[in-house]
């Protein structure tokens, strides 16, 4: 059977799965190394704490993010022009290749840390090619009365991935962190030869030259934006962050201007590589608000979330720091179990509804679950925090895939590579955002709070007080690192001291208590402060996702004016037939 387009009734459901293994692989691994850290860094005999080695510790955890962010819109540019099927098949491969070489790393030291950096940002290249033509793919393949659950399903496994790559990490570091990497080769292989001999190109392929202005800028904005924010996390002179250091000011600030010129090159070009012109379609640009915003919400909070497991909860509760990041993993499933359950069953029903009320009503219900958050004490009752994780998961699923759903069927067929690519960008840079903002806040409310309470911890366990005022004026940083990582920063930081302490002293202090409670009151600060943010933002998102408007789908077929260029909106708008039986690529028009 062949849809009246000429996509085979059977090709769309190989490039869904196809292209949900590919998306799946490469947001996996976007977390995998979060969970491994310690198991990595403990193999190449580099301590992440010491402060010479942070930096490899921060390129190492969001190398692959920044490349991710920086390249999916030109590759998905490029894809429109020479075949999206071409340039995904070059991402599986690209993606396999940098995974066996990570996993071939058997040396030590600072050269290996670099080698690592270095291999991700090959990854990266490869993750970027694969997210950034497999949503476009998608649109190409299926008809637009099924795409919404195939773009759901797509969108979900994205999602879910960076959760279920926490779990994997925790797994395989536990045996041996070159698992990490090479877990992904034979998923890469099988995926690259089964994309090679069964993903064809059916869309829409514009010939057209590279813009390669709007790239050098967009990539070299974007890159000095997000190298700013990464070391604004960093400690800086007598400040607990680095938003003070001129270099990260000059960063954020250049990359803005940089920004500002690529805008401004875009408007002049013939064959731009980020289609501003798109944004004149109010279902794509408020869609892509959305997605920003709710990336830029929930980004850094699983972060959040996995310090308080690794940091407070789980030694409190009796686990070894060292077995505290698996724990973590598999404590946080609940979210996962929620963004499958509701991503496929929304995409589906958005199809027959619209987008708006699906997408709205998730953003709504996240808002709602971190309100909720705040109200939790730092030695929750587990029943209470699963029961909030699922429902924030399920909120989660319920916005993502009909918004993706919406943004995609708001473009024009030749422009579904570049659309799909900017809407990764957004994703991807709102991640990226997330988590300096979010470590940022976190840091923030530490400082306020954290250097009195280690004063008087500490010495109220005899520790000298000198002592006990050189650690609390530390930057609190460390701690938050130390909590990520699944370490008791205590053994290292009172390794000279310990020997003159009463042995029962030496003992509270290093083991699995001190150090959550120490910590619980000044970080649940911080953490109000983060909910507090991610509630706005999802406010925010839901707001911008009910201004998208009705039920809008761009036709394929061409239409009077100038070609590609989007529709006006509206009942009886070039570009969009009547709903019925005449019309069985178009779902019924939403009333909302």
């Amino acid at each position: 059977m062949r849809e009246r387009n000429g996509r085979g009734d059977g090709y769309k459901w190989i490039a869904l799965s196809n292209t949900t293994l590919g998306v799946l692989m490469a947001t996996i691994n976007s977390s995998i190394v979060l969970i491994s850290m310690p198991a990595i860094f403990r193999g190449i005999a580099i301590d992440p704490l010491q402060p010479q080695n942070v930096s490899y510790l921060l390129w190492l955890l969001m190398g692959y993010m920044v490349v991710t962010a920086v390249l999916v819109v030109s590759f998905g540019r490029i894809g429109d022009m020479v075949g999206r099927v071409r340039m995904y098949n070059l991402g599986f491969a690209v993606f396999t290749v940098g995974s066996i070489l990570l996993s071939l790393v058997f040396w030590t030291g600072p050269a290996a840390a670099l080698t690592l950096i270095g291999l991700r940002v090959v990854q990266g290249i490869g993750g970027a090619l694969l997210m950034a033509n497999s949503a476009a793919i998608l649109t190409d393949a299926f008809p637009v009365r099924q795409r919404g659950m195939a773009l759901g399903i797509n969108s979900v496994a994205a999602i879910a991935g960076s959760f279920l790559g926490l779990l994997v990490g925790g797994l395989l570091s536990t045996l041996d962190w070159h698992l990490v990497f090479l877990v992904s080769v034979p998923i890469g292989i099988f995926g690259t030869l089964w994309a090679y001999f069964r993903l064809r190109e059916i869309g829409v392929v514009k010939r057209a030259r590279i813009d390669w202005w709007g790239n050098l800028t967009f990539g070299l904005g974007l890159v000095a934006i997000l190298v700013g924010i990464t070391y604004g996390i960093q400690p800086y002179g007598g400040h607990p962050t680095g938003w003070t250091d001129p270099f990260v000011l000059a960063a954020v600030l250049g990359g803005l201007a940089v920004l500002g010129l690529f805008a401004f090159i875009e408007t002049r070009v013939p064959d731009p590589m980020f289609r501003l012109g798109l944004f004149r379609v109010r279902a794509f640009t408020a869609g892509n608000l959305a997605a920003l915003l709710a990336a830029i919400g929930r980004g850094g909070l699983m972060f959040m979330l996995i310090i308080w497991l690794q940091g407070i909860w789980l030694p409190l509760h009796g686990y070894s720091y060292e077995s505290t990041p698996l724990w973590s993993a598999i404590y946080m499933l609940p979210m996962t179990i929620g963004f499958l359950i509701a991503g496929p069953v929304s995409g589906w029903l958005s199809d027959r509804l619209g987008a708006r009320p699906f997408a709205t009503g998730g953003m709504a219900a996240a808002a709602v679950t971190f309100g909720l958050m705040m109200l939790l004490p730092a030695n929750f009752h587990y029943g209470v925090f699963a029961l909030l994780l699922l429902a924030n998961g399920l909120a989660m699923g319920l916005f993502s895939a009909p918004n993706t759903a919406g943004i995609m069927n708001a473009v024009p067929a030749g422009e579904r590579g570049v659309a799909s690519g900017m809407w990764a960008t957004f994703q991807n840079a709102g991640m990226n955002l997330s988590i300096g903002l979010f470590f940022s806040l976190m840091i923030a409310g530490l400082a306020s709070t954290l250097p009195t309470t280690m004063f008087q911890g500490l010495t109220a366990q005899d520790v000298p007080a000198a002592a006990a005022r050189t650690i609390a004026g530390l930057p609190p940083v460390g701690s938050l690192f130390a909590a990520f990582l699944g370490y008791n920063p205590m053994q290292s930081l009172l390794g000279p001291i310990l020997p003159s302490l009463p042995a029962d002293k030496a003992a509270y202090l290093t083991g699995k208590t001190f150090f959550p409670h120490l910590i619980a009151g000044p970080f649940m600060t911080g953490m109000h402060i983060t909910f507090a943010f991610a509630m706005v933002m999802m406010i925010v998102a839901a707001f911008a996702s009910w201004t998208r408007g009705k039920h809008y789908v761009h036709e394929d077929a061409p239409a009077a004016g100038a070609p590609g260029e989007p529709r006006p909106h509206g009942a009886g708008a070039a570009g969009l037939r009547p709903a019925g039986p005449d019309a069985p690529d178009q779902p019924p028009r939403s009333r909302l």
